[in-house]
């Protein structure tokens, strides 16, 4: 018989729900009338379907309609979909429930109980709920078979008899040492060499049961009445492991009802162009949820942690340089820097040298002499190296091994154009033929700042390194003295890192010499400072990483990529240090 949508539509048009509804028994046969395939199209009759919500939400309706399940009565098989309204069902008459006993009363999962309660919880005022844990004691695999075979001393306890056995016959099982150790620990066991052999004799004749089975037993049974002692014991030799459950207490919520409403998720096109969505009830938005990662590119570590260092150096004044150029002439990577041309510095940097181009020839001429005469002769208070300087070795190209090269350059620039007191940086990739390890690689980002001014001092130097290293957190340093071929005084920077507990070194600074700088045409007056340190480690200790390889190569972890956060180093990238003085120099 076909459901005249259309009269029933009518009929409620002319109710007002402004006072209480009351239901009368043609209101439920007509609410048992319409069948499942029938629900569907309510939705496009406006007073019926109002009339239908309404009387669906009357807890006294729905208990006349659906007669509460009893939960003694559960069937698993059956009810185990219905598990939300069972649980109201429940809460009906009882004032709360422990999720955790219930599950355990009724044969149920915890975890599907818990999803029923996060599904009821979605219908706000419903049902209120404490979270909880729960702490219990489970037996690990050594412990269940302890609690079958019995422990390991008492075994050997029983194995040695009155007349005594052989140290070595014990020492053959699996369990005998252990078992030898701790029997003679409690006292159970000695060891006799009067007889020319070493023997394993009792010392105690009655031990009626083994207390570690015992005990293991009784924390099957209920854990509580174990001493907290005898836990730790068992918990020391691994044979107990702790267990935390989390629990929730469910009880009625301010507008607890029996009766469920399905909530619509979205408000589609098709509800407000039937006007259903007047008589339709929304789950609300959650604004805690986390959203769908977009699917773009991500950004490296090293490249969050190199924009962080180049706002610093914007921040503190610095001009960034132009680091284009990664093949590099000898002469602007070596001789410029005032390093020999037959002199060991040149080999520590184990350089790549180009093919092709092998060479470079374009110098400018009178820069050229000047530097090749301080290399040769000396010059500017300076004796030089007094060797044959050659154009040839100048001239080989090379993958740069520095960015000081870089600063050669604009420093040479800056003479030309005049000099005007100048602060430099650059970030950018070198390249050094090192053997490959766990913290080294074949390139890595050289991070470099330089300081051009009339009568800088080395104070000054380590003022403006201080400010830089505290931008990034490290604000506690010491400066020891070092050995570079082209800055004199030189030094190294260290940093307390509080994680490891000890100074880590973190930079390498100090001034120009004035054989590199006056060739250039600066003012002797005019002293230049500069200070280095790589990208790679301050990467490395932020995003928590011990080998290179995780950071850089092929085989590194895209996942690696797309989840680290973004850089904030005057955040949370702190160098914490237990002495009093921010700043030392040590000898």
């Amino acid at each position: 018989m076909a459901f005249d949508f259309n009269k029933w539509n009518k009929h409620f048009s002319e109710y007002s729900y402004v006072e209480k509804y009351k239901f009368s028994d043609n209101d439920i046969k007509l609410y048992n009338s319409i069948t499942p395939s029938f629900k569907k199209d309510i939705n496009k009759f406006i007073f019926l379907n109002r009339w239908y919500n309404h009387i669906s939400s009357l807890e006294e309706f729905s208990k006349t309609i659906n007669p509460l399940k009893s939960h003694e009565n559960l069937n698993m098989s059956t009810d185990i979909e219905d598990l939300p309204q069972l649980l109201l069902n429940y809460l009906s008459i009882n004032d709360s429930f422990d999720s955790l006993l219930f599950a355990s009363s009724k044969g149920l999962e915890h975890q599907k109980v818990i999803g029923a309660v996060k599904s009821l919880l979605s219908n706000e005022g419903i049902i209120s709920t404490k979270d909880e844990a729960v702490t219990n004691y489970e037996l690990t695999e050594e412990g269940q078979t302890i609690a079958t075979e019995g422990s390991h001393e008492y075994r050997v306890w029983q194995m040695i008899g009155e007349s005594g056995i052989s140290q070595a016959e014990v020492m053959k099982l699996p369990f005998g040492k252990l078992g030898q150790a701790k029997a003679m620990q409690n006292k159970w066991i000695s060891i006799d060499k009067s007889g020319g052999e070493v023997k394993l004799v009792r010392k105690v004749n009655d031990l009626s049961e083994d207390p570690v089975k015992v005990e293991l037993k009784t924390c099957i049974s209920d854990a509580s009445k174990l001493s907290p002692n005898a836990i730790k014991e068992l918990k020391k030799r691994k044979l107990l492991t702790e267990v935390t459950t989390k629990k929730v207490i469910v009880s009625k919520g301010p507008s607890f009802t029996t009766c469920l409403v399905k909530h619509e998720a979205d408000l589609t096109p098709e509800l407000i162009q039937s006007g259903e969505w007047a008589t339709k009830q929304f789950k609300k938005y959650n604004f805690d949820a986390l959203g769908i990662p977009p699917k773009s590119g991500h950004l490296h570590p090293l490249l969050k942690v190199r924009s962080e260092f180049r706002n610093i150096f914007l921040q503190m004044g610095f001009e960034e340089m132009d680091t284009a150029r990664w093949v590099e002439s000898s002469f602007w990577n070596f001789d410029a820097l005032f390093q020999p041309q037959q002199h060991p510095a040149r080999d520590q940097h184990d350089t790549f040298f180009i093919e092709k181009p092998e060479k470079s020839t374009e110098f400018p001429p009178d820069y050229l002499e000047r530097v090749k005469k301080v290399h040769s002769e000396g010059g500017y208070g300076s004796f030089g190296y007094k060797y044959d300087w050659k154009i040839e070795e100048a001239q080989k190209n090379i993958m740069r091994t520095h960015t000081t090269t870089v600063s050669a350059r604009n420093l040479y620039k800056l003479a030309q154009n005049g000099f005007k007191p100048s602060k430099f940086f650059s970030i950018d990739r070198v390249f050094r033929n090192e053997t490959l390890d766990a913290t080294h690689l074949a390139e890595f980002y050289q991070v470099e700042g330089v300081i051009a001014e009339e009568d800088l001092s080395l104070a000054g130097l380590m003022g403006v390194i201080s400010t830089f290293f505290k931008n990034i957190g490290m604000e506690h340093l010491k400066f020891k003295p070092a050995y570079n071929p082209y800055t004199e005084p030189s030094m190294e920077i260290f940093a307390y890192h509080e994680g490891l507990k000890k100074w880590v070194e973190i930079g390498n600074s100090g001034m120009f010499r004035p054989e590199m700088l006056r060739p250039m045409g600066l003012p002797e007056n005019v002293n230049v400072a500069g200070f280095g340190l790589s990208l790679e480690r301050p990467t490395m200790i932020k995003y928590g990483l011990s080998n290179i390889r995780d950071l850089f190569g092929p085989k590194i972890d895209l996942q690696m990529i797309y989840k680290n956060p973004i850089c904030r180093f005057d955040k949370d990238y702190k160098f914490k240090l237990v002495e009093k003085k921010d700043v030392e120099t040590v000898a």
